[in-house]
């Protein structure tokens, strides 16, 4: 009776001395607190486009840039990327959600998911792919230099010792980078590229490196920049609309392209902006 009375009290003691050390009590996975995807990376075969219907929202990464995403003298938000967005989400049964980021820090946002895709004319390159998957091309675009209306310019190597600005992270800025004369400038990046039109219109920089589109929209005789003007294309490029490495929301919204491309919506809105398809 005393040798059994022992055993007991030994296991009983043994039970206390796990529990104050904290031993875990073994849980079924179903009993586990831990939210799903929270700590564990995202498992192959995981449906982006299941995570944004289920929320019922696509957060749209952008910046002000004209004529692609601002706000007009109305007080409308509107441009060509915003008004294409609002098209695609009615047709995913989501609501878009505009959401103003950091050019310099949108691959971290969409990897994080702070926002769901970038959709404010994004150059397609080759570096780029390597950090979010692109739709089809839907833009032609192009690289170009702006200076004031009166400079004399010939070519890239007028600009040698001048101060030359273009929005940090953009394709301005790599194409700035890659051109055997104007790397050899004095480089300042900008935060955005109505800054780099600023810099110049105010003579604190020679010339700015700005995409296409918003160098069209914003110089030129009634535009607020008058006095400056497009000098030289440096480069062509494509836009495309970046989601996350493997999300299955490419391939819808490439269908949904298609579609609109057919029914004539795609060259109707690119004729309101004065731009071109792809």
């Amino acid at each position: 009776m005393k040798t059994k009375l022992l055993a007991l009290l030994l296991a009983l003691a043994l039970c206390l001395t796990l529990a104050a050390c904290g031993a875990p009590a073994p849980t079924d996975a179903a009993d586990d607190p831990t939210p799903a995807g929270e700590g564990d990376p995202v498992e192959p075969g995981d449906s982006d486009l299941a995570y944004v219907t289920d929320k019922g929202t696509l957060i749209i990464g952008y910046t002000v840039f004209p004529p692609m995403n601002y706000t007009d003298a109305e007080g409308n938000f509107t441009g060509f990327d915003t008004e294409l967005a609002q098209i695609i989400c009615e047709k995913l049964g989501v609501e878009p959600d505009f959401v103003v980021i950091d050019w310099s820090f949108k691959e971290f946002e969409l990897q994080s998911k702070q926002i769901d895709v970038i959709w404010n004319g994004l150059t397609i390159n080759e570096e780029r792919k390597k950090d979010m998957d692109f739709t089809v091309p839907y833009l032609q675009n192009a690289q170009v230099l702006v200076m004031r209306e009166d400079a004399e310019y010939t070519d890239t190597s007028s600009l040698l010792d001048k101060t030359v600005v273009a929005e940090i992270g953009s394709a301005g800025e790599k194409t700035v980078q890659e051109d055997e004369n104007l790397s050899q400038t004095d480089y300042i990046p900008l935060g955005k590229q109505t800054d780099c039109l600023m810099e110049v219109a105010g003579g604190t920089s020679h010339a700015a490196v700005i995409d296409r589109t918003l160098a069209k929209s914003a110089t030129g005789p009634g535009t607020d920049f008058s006095g400056l003007a497009i000098k030289d294309e440096l480069s062509v490029e494509f836009y495309g609309i970046g989601f996350r490495l493997g999300s299955d929301i490419t391939t819808a919204v490439n269908a949904i392209l298609a579609e609109l491309k057919a029914d004539g919506t795609l060259d109707s809105l690119a004729a309101k902006y004065n731009l071109e398809l792809a």
